[in-house]
């Protein structure tokens, strides 16, 4: 007997079941759809040895009792998420498939006990999730099957947003421009949600389930590679529970979300003492809200907020076309600046103890909750490049390890504006003076005060008693950045 056609949705960065693009397709596909998440032990290894090493940063062998923790906020984020589709499924009569292993392996293992058609899953723009999606869909090919990939992540994808001549833009603000335009005139259907409501029925029984899944060595997921009906524990993946409600972030998005703050969002997306920014760029990056949701609230509240949600699309867009900005900069003749990576003035940074509080408490506020303030990562960034010399790629390796909203294209991006080395880029002589950010953004020291009580002092460079005094005064700091800055740039890279 032929064994039972099926569809696949594979979760990845769409933790939701509502207005979900490719989750739609597959239910629309006419075959029941299994419902598949995978915890790819190459990622979750390599966050694994970051934890057991105490740091990334191997380069200038730091130590760092910070990441000491017994669990990942990301991935417990991530298996909260999936609880939450599981319930939903359960609730419909079905289930998650979930499977811990190498998405390779994983696929070759699930085309031997299914009968698959079609896998569907939202695109991916990212250079790792390219080449393991090119892999896979070879794969199934072989065996008569498909990888369907689908936008949902972005409004624009690839070459959707091009110049004149067909080639990517490298400045935010025609992008940006473009961008508008092209919604403007796409709106109905580039915003247009996906009503999985209405075809939750063809999501496959969990006894049809069970039957297929019967007399293979599947099921029990004791194994990598193995799947396994239902959600794996956190502990089968070899993961812990963490302190996830310090950051404030909350399951569903809604609960989270208050649209009079998207309303005055250009009037205090600066401070972060306030509660000023929407709290949700993890929800962004792990897809448990529509971006074409988001979208249209920024369309009808705040197109400064909207500007923000473009950056995101902008930074993707640049990995895209430039994948070689995951390890270099995107402007080449920045590859030849003299950084001086001193390690302990690196983990001063990484620790909080700069002897400069707005630093100190956006660092304190990153290690305790996973997550800071979008105006405090600007000076924190800049800090550590322009006052301290340590190359932008150590700084975007911590906020990698530490942040939970971790985004590759947006922390690279971010970084390399920082450093004056990226497309759009500040210019390498803007050097932000923490203690005028300080009395700009935070002048009655509230942020500072939450997170370093001790320090009293943030008018001036003398420190106090029980706060450190400042790794470097400003002034010097600056004029040894611009020094070294003009010298480096000079270099012919011919």
């Amino acid at each position: 007997m032929d064994k039972l056609k099926i569809a696949i949705h594979w979760f990845r960065r769409d933790l939701r079941i509502n207005d979900n693009a490719a989750l739609y397709k597959a239910l629309c596909s006419g075959l029941p759809v299994v419902s598949l998440f995978i915890f790819d032990t190459q990622i979750l290894d390599n966050i694994k040895l970051q934890i057991e090493t105490g740091s990334v940063i191997n380069s200038l062998k730091m130590t760092d009792a910070n990441t000491a923790e017994t669990g990942d906020k990301r991935v417990d984020f991530i298996h909260r998420a999936l609880s939450a589709i599981q319930q939903t499924l359960s609730h419909n009569g079905s289930s998650l498939l979930t499977v811990n292993g190498n998405p390779v392996k994983v696929f070759e293992k699930l085309l031997s006990i299914f009968n698959i058609v079609t896998v569907y899953c939202n695109e991916d723009y990212e250079p790792y999730a390219i080449e393991r999606d090119n892999k896979i869909e070879t794969i199934l090919n072989k065996l008569g099957a498909k990888l369907v990939r689908v936008k949902d992540q972005v409004i624009f994808e690839k070459r959707e947003i091009l110049k004149s001549d067909g080639s990517p833009y490298t400045v935010f603000t025609p992008y940006s421009k473009k961008w508008t335009e092209a919604l403007s005139i796409t709106k109905d259907e580039s915003l247009r949600p996906y009503n999985t409501a209405n075809h939750i029925d063809n999501f496959i029984s969990l006894e049809t389930l069970k039957n297929l899944l019967n007399g293979s060595s599947a099921g029990v997921g004791h194994n990598k590679d193995e799947p396994c009906i239902g959600l794996l524990t956190l502990k089968q993946i070899g993961f812990k529970k963490t302190d996830l409600e310090l950051s404030g972030v909350v399951l569903p998005w809604q609960d989270g979300f208050s649209s009079e703050i998207i309303s005055s969002y250009h009037l205090t997306r600066n401070f972060p003492a306030l509660r000023g920014t929407s709290m949700l760029s993890t929800h962004l990056r792990f897809g448990t809200v529509s971006t074409r949701e988001l979208v249209a609230i920024a369309l009808e509240k705040n197109r400064v907020w909207l500007n923000e949600l473009i950056w995101r699309e902008f930074f993707k867009m640049i990995m895209f076309h430039f994948p070689y900005v995951t390890d270099e900069p995107f402007k080449k003749k920045y590859r030849f600046i003299q950084w001086r990576n001193d390690a302990a003035e690196l983990e001063r940074w990484c620790n909080g103890t700069t002897g400069y509080p707005i630093v100190d408490a956006g660092m304190r506020e990153l290690n305790q909750t996973g997550l800071m303030h979008n105006r405090v990562r600007m000076i924190t960034a800049s800090f550590l490049i322009k006052h301290l010399l340590i190359d932008w790629r150590v700084g975007e390796a911590y906020f990698a390890q530490k942040l939970l909203d971790y985004d590759l294209s947006s922390n690279n991006g971010n970084w390399q504006w920082a450093a004056g080395c990226g497309c759009d880029a500040a210019p390498y002589f803007r050097v932000f003076n923490p203690w005028e950010q300080t009395k700009r953004f935070d002048p009655q020291m509230e942020y500072i005060k939450k997170w370093v009580p001790e320090a009293v002092n943030t008018g001036d460079d003398s420190g106090s008693n029980e706060y450190p005094a400042p790794v470097i005064e400003h002034k010097k700091a600056r004029e040894r950045a611009l020094e070294v800055y003009k010298n480096s740039l000079q270099i012919d890279p011919d």
